[in-house]
């Protein structure tokens, strides 16, 4: 691209952010009007609303009526920890990783539990070879690794036999990827990714066999409060009808509950699914036509449609790092794009986020903006040298 004058159409909506992430289309405040303020979480509306969200999250999702679902404290971060502290130390344990989060649940595990765990990792651009994973054993991963893009292409390897559980940070997947629920015992996920909710709201999926082990197996170390799903040796069944473990935000409820009630009328999870991987296409095919742009996944089965993760590959290029992060602040100084810089613990490049409520017009409007920054940026470091 020579001609430098900037692109005449922009993104509607700039917010390409990784999480917390685009709201749904055309949201405005005036959508939560019905939240119960002031009430307590206790009351009758309270319950009905929490309730609500569990019901709508089962239908969407299609999780089995046997599942039970909570709406738990801290985020997708606080769901994960719940199941590793309460359902871990019985078998031993295989802790899988390809990105930072993954490498963050190994940590705990490792160093904060202390299990002598194996421990799998794959770089960034690769995820772990499932064929050699022991089921057998208690395993722990991500399904879409937000800060690499790299994902699980489906739950083929993970045997119905298996005797260990599957427990699965879903928080980037959950309403925009496929995922067989009966090969997962714990998925996890936080209400500010795939549906654009607001933060600190983790929800807990537990297979009947989670169930099991938490009726069944008391952990070595003590449990917080917030922590504790059992009483007396039984599961709190009050947790997964809407009787949350501490307050919980009534208005982020009410935002939850409309964007779960949008991604029905968009055609639920299939429509949520087709409009990532919709979104992801027009990412895929600008990069196949400027190769100075790549998708971070070394192979296509495993890129991510959400958490989108591109680095640039080009020989005038001095400091990768320096010069990603130059194009990013270029993309937000014109508005057409917010916070798409590479995590930091990621290679350096760009990260958009292409989930469900992103419309896929305006990811179509991103792409001539990208080549413009990209072209200025290096046009400034010819200049400075």
């Amino acid at each position: 691209m020579t001609d430098l004058t900037a692109p005449a159409l922009r993104p509607a909506n700039p917010r390409f952010s990784s999480g917390p992430c685009a709201k749904i289309p055309d949201f405005s405040l005036d959508l939560l009007a019905d939240a119960p303020l002031g009430r307590s979480h206790r009351a009758a509306v309270g319950k009905a609303k929490l309730k609500e969200a569990i019901d709508l999250t089962r239908e969407i999702l299609g999780v089995p009526a046997d599942y039970r679902i909570g709406i738990v404290p801290g985020s997708d971060t606080g769901a994960v920890e719940m199941a590793m502290w309460s359902l871990l130390g019985v078998r031993p344990v295989e802790m899988l990783a390809w990105e930072s989060f993954g490498e963050g649940w190994v940590t705990d595990v490792v160093k904060q539990l202390k299990l002598d765990a194996t421990v799998k990792k794959a770089p960034y651009g690769q995820i772990v070879d499932l064929a050699t994973v022991d089921f057998d054993k208690d395993v722990v991963f991500t399904w879409n690794g937000t800060t690499s893009g790299c994902r699980v292409p489906n739950a083929d390897a993970i045997p119905a036999d298996r005797k260990g559980l599957t427990i699965c940070d879903a928080t980037s997947a959950a309403f925009a990827m496929e995922m067989d629920c009966a090969k997962l015992d714990v998925v996890t996920f936080s209400w500010q990714k795939v549906l654009g909710g607001e933060g600190a709201h983790g929800m807990l999926i537990l297979s009947p066999r989670a169930v099991e082990r938490l009726e069944t197996y008391t952990p070595a170390w003590p449990l917080p409060k917030i922590f504790r799903l059992t009483s007396k040796g039984k599961v709190s069944e009050g947790i997964f009808i809407g009787e949350t473990i501490n307050t919980p935000s009534m208005l982020a409820v009410e935002d939850y509950l409309v964007s779960l009630k949008w991604a029905k009328s968009v055609g639920g999870l299939t429509g949520l699914v087709n409009r990532a991987k919709a979104n992801a296409q027009v990412v895929w095919d600008f990069c196949a036509k400027n190769p100075w742009l790549q998708n971070l996944a070394e192979t296509p089965e495993i890129a991510s449609t959400t958490s989108v993760c591109l680095k640039f590959d080009d020989a005038r290029i001095k400091d990768g790092e320096a010069f990603a992060k130059a194009v990013a602040k270029r993309l937000e100084k014109a508005g057409v794009a917010y916070d798409i810089g590479a995590y930091r613990d990621a290679p350096a490049g760009l990260r958009i986020w292409c989930g469900s409520t992103v419309e896929t017009a305006d990811v179509e409007a991103l792409m001539p903006w990208i080549a413009h920054a990209f072209e200025a940026e290096i046009a400034a470091q010819a200049q400075a040298a």
